[in-house]
């Protein structure tokens, strides 16, 4: 089984994208998030890979990160979602967005997604409610972040946490985009940057 592909974007395309790994070009498809998010056409990319093999072919999906791909397998848990309904759903939703939906039953969020009605909406929200904060204490950087963690960020991090959440954010979600903002920008970040950048990423 295939679970990591290393090598150069080859082409992309509205569901697709073939990834070069020494001269061999591999199939991978991926929601619309990730393909937005990859390398030019000829630059170096690396994708964890969940292999779905059937009687007649064998499928390759692609994920930028661990976070993601765990969403991958854990919606199509659920009755009536498979591959393709999973990959529209994290197209329209990150995984920060996806915990938020679920720990605020939020139906109307996730009806946004393609090929998502009320009823779908309704069944994903109330399955998913026990098994997200799991996903979300495996995975910091990706999906829920608890309150737990929150105090282990530096205090300008903490403060900016407390102000996405003044301005309508839900916690696991600010705390999420925070947190990979604080990493990236070290930390020595001040609270009105990190605001700034958790706003932008939020809005995404």
């Amino acid at each position: 089984m295939i679970g990591k592909l290393k090598g150069v974007v080859d082409s992309v395309d509205e569901e697709n994208l073939i990834i070069d790994v020494n001269g061999v070009g591999y199939l991978v498809s991926a929601s619309a998030r990730t393909l937005r998010a990859l390398p030019a056409v000829g630059e170096a990319a690396e994708l964890l890979i969940e292999t779905h093999v059937r009687e007649d072919a064998i499928r390759l999906y692609g994920f930028l990160t661990t976070a993601e791909r765990e969403w991958f397998r854990l919606l199509q848990s659920v009755q009536g979602v498979g591959a393709k309904v999973a990959l529209g759903i994290l197209g329209a939703l990150s995984a920060d967005a996806l915990s938020s939906a679920v720990a605020r039953h939020d139906k109307a969020m996730m009806a946004r997604a393609p090929g998502v009605g009320p009823k779908l909406a309704a069944r994903l929200v109330l399955e998913l409610k026990d098994k997200a904060p799991a996903l979300g204490a495996a995975d910091f950087a990706g999906a829920d972040a608890s309150a737990e963690r929150t105090p282990k960020l530096p205090k300008a991090a903490e403060d900016a946490i407390l102000a996405l959440v003044g301005l309508g954010y839900a916690h696991p979600q600010a705390a999420a985009a925070v947190a990979r903002i604080s990493a990236q920008l070290g930390h020595e970040a001040q609270t009105a940057a990190l605001v700034r950048a958790g706003l932008k990423e939020l809005a995404q």
